[in-house]
């Protein structure tokens, strides 16, 4: 008899999009697929014009699949990871994987109208890594620059990173990831897709239940779950052979073939497996998948296309049918285990979250000085310690006398929090905030684009023009841009009404650390706490509001 199903949902997603909102053909396929009572139900599609609105659909599926205790597999059609060094040539730290996706989420932008800026942060990335119009390629005309263009560099073997993942090289099919336009381009999805889904992996409603597979996981055999759960994963629709029914759009047919595929395999037992990657992976490929690159769900070799499922899977433990097909799909070599076998986990961690939370502030308190800060300061280290998984990042925090008991009674007296990026909102968590304190961001009002234009600025910069009715008494969190936290100076020093607290952490190589240091040693007398140097980001700017908001350290 087949073991019990991981999942109780299914959601894949096809993130092929217009640079104008569009449905049909070249938009946003979804496919949700379910089980009601232990049985699949008819395959649900949705699709949507623009990847803002994208989101928020995923948003609200995730968000009721786990308010109705189900557990979901969620899939995308684009590359987690980039191959091995590419974090490194930043001079990114952390794992790499988390550093890369922090990034992406701090520096793409996504317009209402479904533009976005990622020729531009491929053609900032490149320079930062080579000087060159190199490691990403491909861009129409208008985009093109001295570190971007149309055509291919052919310099990836004198970058040394190499063109295709392990993934892609064993798969046929996919393009590699630093191709951004062009037939199979999955380099621009990939640099617009991670943003959202490290958007949705860390949404108050979602966070507690998710996990992103390899990285979060490690690449093995998925155990039962004991709670309802969310797995992202990557995955590649065109594994599997699709027929479009009577006016169905083919990235339609292939969400919907993908979803009940790994359904079938589910009811079979043999889904489980699939998580633990291609047997014949050596440690070395191994340690660069769970770290760095990701890995396509569903192949189990390079050498090996699945065949496809009938259409609608069939009831769980069928004889005969599809459901026994399917749990042969795609086997190793002669005298490897069946699909359907079990394998062994690989490791032994802590799964258990209230411990491995637990575990995480022991250690945190171990390895940091907090005799070295004030009382008050405490949570506020801790807690940004920990969402850098870097003890050493302490040393580097500068704030000002009574700061954080400022934004403490600022919060608790139901002040505002400004936020200079959508990511630094999406950290901060809601049910923590002593008066329900409404968090504002101002980035997509329409009004941002001809500010930014009048002033010869930044949109960051622009958009906190928009916070003059609400400056006084708030909270200000700035964790992407340094011409936000610049031109907020700017303001208060020319009259601006002041805020209760300024946290600083915009991240980057151009203007960072100046502007972390104009904060510190402005004479504006305002309260601040922020982290000098390069670094900084969304999650750090989140982690200092949670903490002053009472999050438990």
């Amino acid at each position: 008899m087949a073991a019990e199903p991981l999942f109780d949902a299914y959601v894949m997603v096809d993130w092929s999009a217009a640079a104008v909102p569009r449905l049909g053909k070249d938009s946003i396929w979804i496919c949700h697929l379910r089980r009601v009572g232990g049985e699949l139900q008819p395959p649900v599609s949705i699709n949507v014009p623009t990847r803002l609105e994208a989101r928020a659909r995923l948003l609200d599926v995730l968000a009721a699949n786990v308010s109705a205790d189900l557990s979901t597999l969620i899939g995308f059609d684009f590359p987690f990871g980039y191959s091995q060094g590419f974090a490194a040539r930043l001079g990114l730290g952390g794992p790499p994987w988390r550093a890369i996706w922090e990034l992406l989420a701090s520096r793409i932008e996504e317009k209402p109208e479904n533009g976005n800026n990622r020729f531009e942060v491929a053609a900032e990335l490149n320079q930062r890594i080579s000087d060159q119009p190199a490691p990403f390629w491909g861009c129409p005309a208008q985009a093109a620059g001295p570190f971007l263009q149309p055509t291919h560099h052919r310099r990836h073997e004198v970058l040394r990173l190499s063109e295709k993942r392990v993934a892609d090289a064993r798969t046929k099919g996919p393009q590699p990831v630093w191709k951004l336009v062009g037939a199979g381009a999955v380099g621009g999805q990939a640099l617009t897709g991670i943003p959202i889904v490290h958007w949705l992996r860390h949404h108050p409603s979602l966070a507690d239940a998710s996990v992103v597979w390899p990285f979060e996981t490690g690449l093995s055999a998925l155990p039962p779950r004991e709670r309802p759960s969310i797995v992202f994963a990557e995955v590649y629709p065109s594994l599997i052979p699709s027929v479009p029914r009577d006016g169905e759009v083919k990235d339609a047919a292939q969400v919907r073939t993908i979803a009940a595929y790994f359904a079938t395999l589910d009811d079979a037992g043999a889904l489980a497996n699939r998580f633990a990657g291609a047997a014949d992976l050596t440690a070395e490929e191994r340690a660069r998948i769970e770290t760095e690159e990701s890995w396509i769900l569903g192949v189990p070799r390079g050498d090996a296309h699945p065949t496809s499922p009938q259409p609608s899977p069939p009831p769980r433990g069928g004889e005969g049918g599809p459901a026994q097909r399917v749990g042969e799909v795609g086997r190793g070599r002669a005298g490897t285990r069946p699909a359907s076998e079990p394998m062994q986990a690989r490791y032994t961690y802590l799964r258990n979250p209230d411990e491995i939370y637990r575990e995480s502030f022991a250690r945190i308190r171990a390895e940091v000085d907090l005799l070295r800060f004030p009382p008050e300061l405490h949570p506020v280290v801790l807690r940004l310690v920990h969402a850098a998984g870097e003890a050493a990042l302490a040393q580097d925090l500068v704030w000002s006398d009574g700061g954080a008991a400022a934004g403490r009674a600022a919060l608790a007296a139901g002040a505002p929090i400004l936020v200079d990026a959508a990511m630094v909102r999406a950290g901060i968590t809601a049910r923590l905030l002593p008066r329900h304190n409404p968090v504002l961001c101002f980035l997509d009002d329409r009004r941002v684009a001809g500010l930014a234009k009048r002033l010869g600025t930044t949109r960051s910069a622009a958009a906190v023009e928009l916070w003059r009715p609400v400056l006084a008494g708030a909270v200000i969190a700035i964790g992407n841009a340094p011409t936000a936290l610049f031109h907020l100076l700017e303001l208060i020093a020319a009259g601006a009404p002041r805020p209760a607290l300024v946290l600083g952490f915009p991240v980057g190589f151009v203007g960072a650390a100046e502007a972390k240091a104009a904060l510190a040693a402005n004479s504006l007398g305002l309260p601040f706490i922020a982290l000098a140097g390069r670094r900084g980001g969304s999650a750090l700017a989140a982690a200092a509001v949670n903490a002053l908001a009472g999050a438990p350290a």
